[in-house]
């Protein structure tokens, strides 16, 4: 390889370090800043005797905290293997997809006083949801079996 392409090359992998680092920090700050606002949402809630009517906005609040913690992992695996993982993106995908529906799933006691129209948008938002969510098991089962063959046959 010439000099200036390897000199391009170790540049442009030190510019996706710094950017991968970047990233990640972040996401850990952002994903800290949402558990602490969570502590407190509890502790109000306790407090205030609310914590049930409190529930369905703070699973949303864990699931987006999960949601930043896969995308740390993605981040990582990326930052490791220099290049992209399928796996990590699509835990990211189902997790952000189910807590779509766990939200919706918590706005349905109120589709009874919305417009046919309302109601009619969120059951299709659901149905496809949930079509997705299916879409994204079948595809992380097919990669853990693949991986599993390539294990036992001693594949790279």
């Amino acid at each position: 390889m010439h000099p200036v392409s390897t000199l391009v090359v170790r540049g442009l992998s030190g510019i996706e370090n710094v950017a991968y680092v970047c990233v990640g920090i972040l996401l850990a700050i952002s994903a800290l800043a949402l558990l602490w606002a969570g502590f407190k949402a509890v502790v109000t809630g306790l407090v205030a005797k609310s914590l049930v009517t409190q529930i369905p906005s703070l699973l949303d609040q864990v699931l987006l905290i999960l949601l930043m913690v896969e995308l740390m992992y993605t981040v990582q695996v990326s930052f490791r293997e220099h290049g992209l993982v399928s796996e990590p993106f699509l835990v990211v995908a189902l997790i952000a997809s189910v807590r779509t529906v766990v939200v919706l799933g918590a706005e349905l006691p109120k589709l009874p006083q919305a417009t046919d129209e309302i109601f009619r948008h969120s059951i299709i938002e659901l149905a496809l949801l949930t079509v997705m969510i299916v879409a994204f098991v079948g595809a992380l089962i097919m990669l853990q079996m693949k991986d599993r063959r390539r294990n036992s046959t001693g594949e790279r």
